[in-house]
C-alpha cells in the first residue's frame, strides 16, 4: 500500500463517517494530557483533522466545503473536550436526587458550545485551503486564535489548551516561561501536523522537498530547543526559601457527599481543627513551628464570619503569631434602592485571619464557574426552578478585580481561587510583582477523576510562565507545593487526608511572558501568519482528492 493511501481513504469520508473519524481523533488527543502524558498521539490525531478537512475543502462547492469543514471541526473539538471534561458530570450526583437529571446535558452541552470556536477556525480554514504548507500553517493560526477566544469570550474556560500537548515533564514545561501557553498552541500544531505532509497523496508532488525540509525542521529545532532550554533552566542555582516562613497546608479528605449535609457541620469543623494540629494519623509536630495555616476552598459549610464559637476555636487553635488563609463563603445583607432587605449576597472568599480569630483582609473570586457558582441568565433560569450546584440563590458575587494580598509574616501573595489558577495571563494584576501565588480549591466535586490532575498541572504551568512559586491546598487533593519552576516539591494524594509541612519557595526573576504578555502571542501569530500568507500566494489552486 502506498504511504499516502490512509491518508487518501480518510480525506475521501463523508457525513457520518467524517464527523465519527474527528470525534475519535479529537477525543484520543486527551491523552496528550496529564495524567496521562501520551503526547506523541497528537501526531496521528491533528493529521487525522487536517486530512479531514482536505477532504472537505475539495468538495465542489463552498458552501458544502465550509459546512463540511465546520462539522470536521465540531465534532473534533466535541470529541476533545467531553474526554476531557466529563468529570464535570460527578459534581452532579452529589446531590444526586435534585441535580442528576441534569447530569447528560452538563456534561455534554458545555463541550457542544465550546466546540464552536473550532468549529468556525475549521471552516475559515477551508476557505483559505492551499495544498502542501500554507494550509498547515492557516490552520495553526485560526486553531490558535479560537483557542484564545474559548479563554476568553463570555468569561472564558481555557480548561485543556492545545498548548498544554507539548509541556509534559518539568523541562519541556519551562518554555513557558518564554512564550505563554497560548503560543504553545501555535507550536503544537506546528510540531503534530508535521505527518500531514508526508502522507496526503494529492500534494506529495506538489510540495517542494526544501520547503519539507524547513517545515520539518522547524518543527524539530522547536521540539530540541525547548528541551534544551527546559533543561537549562531547571539546572540554574535554586531559588532561597523565604526566610521565618514555615507553612501547613490541611488537606482534610471531606466528601462532598458529606460536607454540606447540616448534620456534620459540627464534625466537619472538628475535622479541620485536628488535622490541622496534628495531621490525620495523628503523629505530625503540633502548631508551634508554624507560622501559617492554609485550609481549601469553602473550608467549613457555614459562614465563619457569622460564627462566634468557631471563630474563639480558631484562636484557640492558632499560637500565637500564626496567621491562618482559608477559603469560606462570606455574605452581606442584599439592600434595595428603598433600603429594605433582599436576601443576601454572597461571595467566595479568601481569608486572611491572625491568632486573635479577627479577619484581617479578604479577597473574593473572580472568576466563577458557571452552573456551579452562577448560572448564566440567573433570573430567567431560576424562574423554571433551576439552580446551580451550590444552591445559592441569586448566585454568587464576583470579584472586584485581580489584586494582591498581603499577611503578617509573608511576602505579597496572589490568591487564586479554585479554578481561577487556568487562566493564563490573568494571574497577576498588572504592573504588579507578588513573590508567591496561593491556589485553594475544592476539587472533591470531582471525584476520583483525570480532573483534580490536570487541574494541577495547569496551576503548575501558571508557576511556570510567572516564575513564582504556588501552594496549592486542595480539600480531596491534590494539594502541592510548586516551586517557581513548577516543579512538584511535595504533595498529597487524591483522596488522601494530612498535612504538608512546608518552608516558602523564592520567586524566579520575572520571566518573558510575564513581562511581555500577550505581546509574544501577537507576535508569533504575525510570523505565522506572514508564512502563510507566501506559502499562500505561491501554493498551487486546490486539488480534489485523488487527481
Amino acid at each position: 500500500m502506498h504511504l499516502s493511501k490512509p491518508a487518501l481513504l480518510i480525506g475521501r469520508l463523508t457525513g457520518w463517517r467524517r464527523a465519527l473519524a474527528a470525534f475519535i481523533a479529537g477525543a484520543l488527543s486527551v491523552l496528550a494530557l496529564a495524567p496521562f502524558f501520551l503526547w506523541p498521539i497528537c501526531f496521528v490525531t491533528l493529521p487525522l483533522l487536517v486530512w479531514l478537512i482536505d477532504g472537505a475543502a475539495a468538495l465542489p462547492a463552498r458552501a458544502a466545503r465550509l459546512r463540511a469543514a465546520a462539522l470536521t471541526g465540531w465534532f473534533f473539538s466535541f470529541g476533545y473536550l467531553l474526554a476531557g471534561l466529563y468529570w464535570i458530570g460527578f459534581s452532579f450526583l452529589v446531590e444526586a436526587d435534585k441535580f442528576a437529571w441534569l447530569l447528560p446535558f452538563a456534561v455534554t452541552l458545555l463541550p457542544a458550545g465550546l466546540a464552536l470556536y473550532f468549529a468556525v477556525a475549521c471552516a475559515a480554514a477551508a476557505a483559505l485551503w492551499r495544498p502542501g504548507v500554507a494550509r498547515l500553517l492557516t490552520l495553526a493560526v485560526l486553531l490558535t486564535l479560537a483557542e484564545y477566544a474559548r479563554g476568553h469570550l463570555f468569561t472564558g474556560l481555557p480548561w485543556n489548551l492545545v498548548g498544554y500537548w507539548v509541556t509534559a515533564g518539568d523541562a519541556m514545561m519551562q518554555w513557558a516561561a518564554l512564550f505563554g501557553v497560548y503560543v504553545l498552541a501555535l507550536f503544537a500544531i506546528h510540531i503534530f501536523s508535521v505527518p500531514a505532509l508526508f502522507f496526503c497523496a494529492p500534494h506529495w508532488q506538489e510540495i517542494r522537498a526544501p520547503v519539507r525540509i524547513l517545515y520539518v525542521a522547524a518543527a524539530g529545532l522547536m521540539l530540541g530547543a525547548a528541551s534544551l532550554y527546559g533543561h537549562a533552566r531547571l539546572s540554574a542555582p535554586p531559588t532561597h526559601d523565604v526566610a521565618g516562613v514555615r507553612l501547613r497546608i490541611v488537606q482534610p479528605n471531606i466528601p462532598q457527599t458529606e460536607k454540606w449535609l447540616p448534620q456534620n457541620r459540627a464534625a466537619v469543623f472538628r475535622r479541620y481543627l485536628e488535622v490541622s494540629r496534628s495531621g490525620a494519623d495523628g503523629t505530625a509536630p503540633d502548631l508551634s513551628t508554624v507560622t501559617h495555616l492554609v485550609w481549601p476552598e469553602s473550608a467549613l459549610p457555614f459562614l465563619l464570619q457569622d460564627t462566634n464559637e468557631a471563630l474563639a476555636a480558631i484562636a484557640e487553635l492558632l499560637p500565637e503569631g500564626t496567621v491562618l488563609l482559608n477559603g469560606q463563603a462570606r455574605a452581606e445583607d442584599r439592600v434595595r434602592p428603598d433600603n429594605t432587605l433582599a436576601g443576601l449576597r454572597v461571595w467566595n472568599s479568601l481569608f486572611v485571619m491572625d491568632s486573635a480569630g479577627r479577619i484581617l483582609s479578604i479577597y473574593d473570586k473572580l472568576h466563577l464557574v458557571p452552573f456551579g457558582e452562577y448560572l448564566p441568565f440567573q433570573r430567567w433560569l431560576e424562574a423554571i426552578g433551576l439552580r446551580q450546584l451550590t444552591r445559592v440563590r441569586g448566585g454568587f458575587e464576583s470579584g472586584m478585580g485581580r489584586r494582591y494580598l498581603e499577611a503578617p509574616g509573608v511576602p505579597p501573595f496572589v490568591p487564586l481561587i479554585c479554578y481561577e489558577v487556568i487562566f493564563p495571563g490573568d494571574v497577576v494584576a498588572p504592573r504588579t510583582r507578588p513573590q508567591w501565588m496561593l491556589n485553594v480549591t475544592n476539587d472533591a466535586w470531582f471525584g476520583r477523576s483525570t480532573g483534580p490532575y490536570q487541574h494541577l498541572h495547569q496551576t503548575r504551568l501558571r508557576a511556570v510562565e510567572q516564575g513564582l512559586p504556588v501552594i496549592r491546598a486542595a480539600n480531596t487533593g491534590v494539594s502541592a507545593v510548586i516551586d517557581a519552576h513548577g516543579r512538584v516539591l511535595s504533595s498529597l494524594g487524591l483522596g488522601r487526608a494530612g498535612i504538608i509541612d512546608t518552608h516558602l519557595p523564592g520567586a524566579a526573576p520575572s520571566t518573558l511572558y510575564a513581562q511581555l504578555g500577550n505581546v509574544i502571542l501577537v507576535a508569533a501569530l504575525f510570523v505565522y501568519g506572514l508564512l502563510a500568507a507566501v506559502a499562500y500566494f505561491f501554493s498551487p489552486p486546490r486539488t480534489t482528492p485523488g487527481s
